[in-house]
């Protein structure tokens, strides 16, 4: 340690700007390649960054337009790709909030036993949203297929936060599932 001090004590001038110059020179050198680099390795920039997409504009339908297209489902070709064992597994994504069982306890969501073919939201015990309560039909196969095609769509308004069962074969299967849990399931197309 002594030896560092008496070092840097008896070092002169002239190897501190020998230490200064060579930074210098390093830095110098790092920018100075930077800039040949550049020169020799010249890319010219677009004018408008990115590239041009053509995109067809898409025709806006109407709800009601759109609701008349989702009730045309041909609901007999739907339900014969349904399958009970598949719709027992698949509900059970809906098991976390919903009970199946006769006399089943409501849960997060209501108890689903015999819904197939009773009014909406008469469940007793049970909190409906304003929109569901107020939604005054039956849950045929046709709305239970367009309401678990993705609730919030369906009937705007419902508490039910669910995203849904794209797959056809899905909800079908669920649909079954559901009717054969009821007391007097409805014949099926």
């Amino acid at each position: 340690m002594i030896y560092v001090q008496n070092y840097l004590i008896k070092m002169d001038s002239f190897e501190i700007n020998k230490i200064v110059a060579a930074v210098l020179m390093v830095a110098l050198l790092v920018i100075g390649i930077g800039k040949l680099s550049d020169v020799i390795f010249h890319v010219e920039k677009p004018k408008t960054p990115g590239y041009a997409v053509d995109v067809e504009e898409a025709k806006t339908v109407s709800s009601s337009a759109e609701a008349s297209v989702e009730e045309k489902i041909d609901i007999d070709a739907l339900m014969a790709m349904g399958d009970l064992t598949h719709g027992e597994k698949v509900f059970k994504k809906c098991a976390a909030c919903h009970s199946i069982v006769k006399g089943g306890k409501n849960n997060i969501g209501p108890a689903l036993y015999n819904v197939v073919g009773r009014k909406i939201g008469i469940v007793e015990d049970y909190k409906y949203s304003k929109a569901l309560a107020s939604y005054d039909k039956e849950w045929t196969l046709e709305e239970l297929n367009g309401y678990l095609i993705k609730p919030a769509k369906w009937i705007k308004g419902t508490k039910m936060a669910f995203a849904g069962l794209r797959k056809e074969k899905d909800r079908a299967s669920v649909i079954k599932y559901l009717n054969q849990n009821s007391d007097n399931p409805l014949p099926l197309p």
